[in-house]
């Protein structure tokens, strides 16, 4: 297989989701997806001809996901890295989506010149979880930028998601416990309404390590906090829970 001219040197790897009929390409020397995308997209809740925004979408995994499981109109997956982009681009070709998934190179903080306002029923994000001055940075840019606020922050993804989202769309996203407080500020500087929270912890008796939360715009204070999600029974092997949300995929 040739390289596309954005990624002349990429050592690409496959991963194959059979029960939907995917296969998506990574850069090995880059960020690759992990169980936190799977889980978002299937925590992401998506009616019948919705609009979905992808925000940071690396080589596209959520939305190829759920492009597969939702019966949704249409993705735009934005992302800011060149490389990453332009695998996206060719994740949707291989897999013949080129009219339910659109992917544009962009930056988040640009997003209201790229796009018009109230344009998405769903936004998804996968951020950055670290701060731009958190230690152990990778030496590796790419993965630098997946994994740090370098490029852009909490508040740019937020706000970029309430400007998005029509009045009483969902912005769902995954993130870490220890910015939970951050996010609820700002969830509601932008008018975001927490609705659905869960934790997500490796072990059952382990702390938690990821969060899954949807905001609602312009909606009525209530939130439902669900049964907390446990990765793993034991070492190397997945909870029942989490096998089940697997099913769905392979």
């Amino acid at each position: 297989m040739t390289n596309p001219p954005d990624l002349p040197c990429a050592e690409l790897s496959t991963a194959t989701f059979p029960k939907i009929n995917l296969t998506i390409m990574q850069d090995k020397s880059a960020f690759c997806f992990g169980i936190d995308a799977v889980l978002l997209s299937d925590f992401a809740r998506v009616k019948n001809k919705a609009q979905v925004f992808d925000l940071g979408s690396g080589n596209g995994i959520i939305p190829l996901l759920m492009s597969r499981t939702s019966q949704a109109s249409h993705f735009t997956a934005l992302e800011i890295q060149k490389e990453a982009s332009a695998l996206a681009s060719l994740n949707v070709e291989k897999n013949q989506l080129e009219e339910k998934i659109q992917v544009v190179c962009g930056d988040i903080k640009d997003v209201r010149s790229l796009f018009p306002p109230e344009a998405a029923d769903v936004v998804t994000s996968n951020p950055p979880y670290a701060k731009a001055n958190a230690v152990r940075k990778n030496p590796n840019e790419s993965k630098n930028i997946a994994r740090h606020e370098i490029l852009c922050n909490l508040e740019d993804v937020v706000s970029a998601a309430s400007y998005l989202l029509k009045s009483n769309g969902s912005f769902f996203m995954i993130h870490r416990p220890e910015r939970l407080s951050e996010i609820f500020v700002m969830f509601a500087k932008y008018k975001l309404e927490p609705k659905t929270l869960q934790l997500v912890q490796p072990y059952s008796d382990s702390a938690a390590t990821m969060i899954l939360i949807e905001g609602r715009k312009n909606a009525r204070p209530e939130i439902k906090i669900l049964p907390t999600l446990v990765i793993y029974k034991s070492q190397g092997e997945y909870s029942e829970s989490v096998k089940k949300i697997y099913k769905n995929y392979k």
